[in-house]
């Protein structure tokens, strides 16, 4: 007891900190036009009223202060469950910016090279061939390493091609959600590579592979890690990797369908995030709000600090948030190339000017998405953070589209 008072007198660390919400501004405070946000409304709502859109919702925060959030439509159209700020969404690929942040926190802790061979934290690996067209494969040379899998150049493939590799994932199935992170490096560890590391760009399971290093490299389970590094201290509480029973009636539907026709395809009361998985995906397992992603993403814009606390080293995200595919490799392509988009280690980063939009304005834009059409992007020009989330498959781009130009437009100083 004598001791207390002392105690008292102790500065709180900055674990220690207590969780603090996202803060508001009014636009104009932060060098945004509110007439010029006033155009997302009716944007979102014509999107709803061509039944290109069930429900939505966007945050757009300038300068670390959220300037505009609002919900639209519907999670539910059989209950009528407008979308709220608390709707809990399936994030999918958005997933990887968080594993790839995990792993660069343990570069920065000294616990893994970003040239390190993945052999060398999964021995798995140490024999990785190269599929050949014409011919046995080959040695992978040089192997990959930790930096292939982050920028997706390790040769990796997610098994969605009718390529002959695939047939090798197709057959073992990884990402099964009763594998674990081992189970999945085991079942793909004998497959050829789509090519040789670090010459091509490649969407693949590069980043579910990064998750299994970050449990083999941390010690801890990857849903264990990430708990404790992110999302507890970041304030995170409804992203994990299911949805538990008390917080299932907010999950969204799912809608599908093509435009002008949109249905519920995957009814929330049936989803499978609603079973904890044993395959912990670090690729596409998550689900999260929209405020919790936000928080996230705003400790990324601010260089790896948030609310006092750093995560993690200033260069080590400018690593992540800048470019970092060799020069043979001009742009990433997923279906069609994406012409001046290139990628860092966990984002894709814009490198050359739009034409949609202001010709300077979103080079260094950096940023992803998810299968359900949830998309986030940055913009350390504008100091600019913005999250969409819907649940829409399959994936299309009708809100960053929409909003994009609305949002970079506002911005008066």
């Amino acid at each position: 007891m004598k001791l207390l008072p002392f105690l008292l007198l102790l500065p709180l660390s900055a674990k220690q900190l207590p969780i603090q919400p996202l803060p508001f501004a009014k636009p104009a405070d932060v060098g945004i036009s509110p007439d010029a946000l006033a155009k997302i409304d009716p944007a979102i709502e014509n999107l709803i009223e061509t039944k290109r859109l069930a429900g939505g919702s966007v945050i757009v925060l300038r300068k670390g202060h959220i300037v505009y959030q609002k919900q639209f439509g519907l999670a539910n159209r059989t209950e009528k469950k407008p979308v709220k700020k608390d709707t809990i969404f399936r994030i999918y690929s958005m997933t990887k910016g968080i594993t790839s942040a995990a792993a660069m926190m343990l570069f920065d802790e000294g616990k893994l090279d970003l040239d390190d061979p993945i052999s060398k934290h999964l021995p798995e690996f140490k024999n990785l061939t190269v599929w050949q067209k014409n011919g046995d494969p080959v040695p992978a040379d040089p192997a990959p390493t930790i930096r292939d899998l982050l920028r997706h150049t390790a040769g990796f493939s997610y098994g969605w091609s009718p390529h002959p590799v695939d047939a090798f994932y197709k057959k073992a199935q990884p990402l099964s959600r009763d594998k674990t992170l081992a189970g999945m490096a085991q079942a793909i560890a004998s497959a050829p590579l789509l090519y040789q590391p670090g010459t091509q760009w490649v969407y693949g399971i590069n980043t579910d592979v990064l998750a299994r290093v970050v449990e083999v490299a941390s010690g801890q389970t990857f849903s264990d890690f990430l708990g404790e590094r992110f999302f507890t201290p970041l304030g995170m509480p409804d992203t994990g990797f299911h949805v538990p029973a008390k917080k299932a009636h907010r999950l969204a539907d799912v809608f599908g369908g093509k435009a002008g026709v949109l249905i519920t395809t995957e009814p929330a009361k049936n989803s499978q995030f609603l079973q904890k998985p044993t395959h912990q995906s670090g690729g596409g397992g998550l689900v999260s709000t929209i405020n919790d992603y936000a928080r996230f993403l705003q400790m990324i814009a601010n260089g790896g600090t948030f609310q006092g606390k750093r995560y993690l080293k200033e260069e080590t995200v400018k690593l992540m948030t800048t470019n970092q595919l060799p020069d043979q490799i001009p742009a990433i392509s997923l279906g069609e190339t994406r012409h001046g988009t290139g990628f860092g280690l966990g984002f894709s980063v814009r490198i050359a000017p739009d034409k949609r939009w202001d010709p300077d304005s979103v080079v260094g834009e950096y940023g992803w998405g998810g299968m359900a059409s949830t998309h986030y992007w940055i913009s350390p020009k504008h100091e600019l953070v913005v999250v969409t989330m819907e649940q829409t498959l399959p994936y299309n781009s009708n809100l960053e589209d929409s909003l994009k130009p609305i949002i970079y437009q506002a911005v008066i100083k």
